[in-house]
């Protein structure tokens, strides 16, 4: 049953579908149709998708011994997602710091021998060979002790890879590990998307992209009804090889999205050029089944009048009539009304 049934009354069609005027007893309202300039908004199906989403690997190896959150959990960035066994690591890590203090160590003996050499290598008391060896005894000290900086580091870098810890806020999807398994570096662990940041996503047809390209905001409608504007659109300029269509990206504004969900279908309206076009209210419509018709006046009788609707305003309780109506015709208003009334009239009859 068509979205109409919210608005118009439903009953039978009468077995005799023409009356008089002069045998009704009762008046009846009617309006004469006009062509008049109406707004035509183009409304596309958008899927609801994140900006952000990542999927979480491990950077070391090692057995999980805690897992902290689950799927569908919010999860806080920077949190604690996992924590891997760390013995390697720290006994790795340790060796680092030894072999820096070692490194340190040599390196301000032969500092010391070197600034002792250029001091006497002036007076004759340190041959050019020794002085020579001191030098380069203290340059190489100096890049040991670079070298041992930078193992050190590399070692507590792989200590910390065995606390994984989230990139960002978000909410997590999937989970891919389990407690007591012995993962390697480079196994999936998480997958989650930033639920501040999202966007919607659509397909339009070549002959749309021009104006779309013009449009300063669109108009999204959310699940809950409410409608939300956005100006940050992008169009693609290439179009996808098996459906020749351009799909479309509008980035939500962050105040805009607390009851938007990913993955959520959405409507997106977007202003086209307004042209001529004949509206009836919808109190004029009435339908049955897949019939949609009104009752026009035609002489000295009324008529049902089958009718094609085109879009429909539920701001105004209007409906575009693409065909069976001209300008000039005269519909009765209220459908619904004159339905109940005339069987009323036949049944006294």
């Amino acid at each position: 049953m068509s979205r109409l049934t919210n608005y118009l009354f439903l009953g039978v069609i009468l077995t005799t579908i023409a009356l008089p005027l002069a045998v009704q007893a009762y008046d009846v309202n009617t309006l004469k149709l006009a062509y008049s300039e109406q707004n035509q908004p183009r409304i596309y199906d958008a899927k609801i998708e994140a900006i952000k989403a990542a999927t979480i690997s491990a950077q070391t190896s090692g057995r999980i011994i805690n897992i902290h959150f689950d799927v569908n959990d919010l999860v806080p960035q920077g949190a604690s997602l996992l924590e891997i066994t760390n013995k390697e690591q720290g006994a790795g890590f340790a060796g680092a710091e030894a072999e820096l203090a070692k490194a340190e160590a040599l390196n301000t003996e032969a500092q010391a021998q070197y600034a002792r050499y250029k001091a006497l290598f002036p007076k004759g008391a340190i041959s050019k060979g020794a002085m020579d060896e001191a030098t380069a005894k203290a340059k190489s000290s100096k890049q040991a002790v670079s070298a041992a900086q930078a193992q050190l580091i590399q070692a507590k870098e792989s200590l910390n890879y065995t606390v994984v810890s989230a990139p960002f806020s978000g909410r997590m999807t999937q989970r891919f590990v389990e407690q007591g398994e012995t993962i390697s570096y480079g196994q999936a662990l998480f997958s989650g998307y930033d639920t501040q940041h999202l966007r919607a996503v659509f397909q339009v047809p070549q002959q749309d992209i021009a104006q779309l390209q013009q449009q300063a905001q669109v108009a999204i409608q959310l699940p809950n009804g409410n409608e939300i504007t956005s100006g940050d659109i992008n169009v693609y300029q290439f179009a996808d090889p098996l459906t020749h269509q351009h799909q479309v990206r509008v980035n939500l504004n962050a105040a805009d999205i607390e009851d938007i969900i990913v993955g959520q279908w959405i409507k997106v309206t977007v202003a086209f050029p307004s042209r001529k076009s004949l509206v009836v209210p919808l109190s004029a419509i009435h339908q049955v089944s897949d019939l949609t018709s009104v009752y026009r006046v035609s002489n000295d009788k009324i008529v049902l009048n089958q009718v094609r609707i085109g879009r429909i305003d539920t701001k105004t309780n209007t409906a575009e009539v693409l065909s069976g109506l001209m300008e000039g015709d005269e519909i009765v208003i209220d459908a619904g009304r004159y339905l109940i009334n005339s069987s009323a009239t036949k049944a006294q009859e």
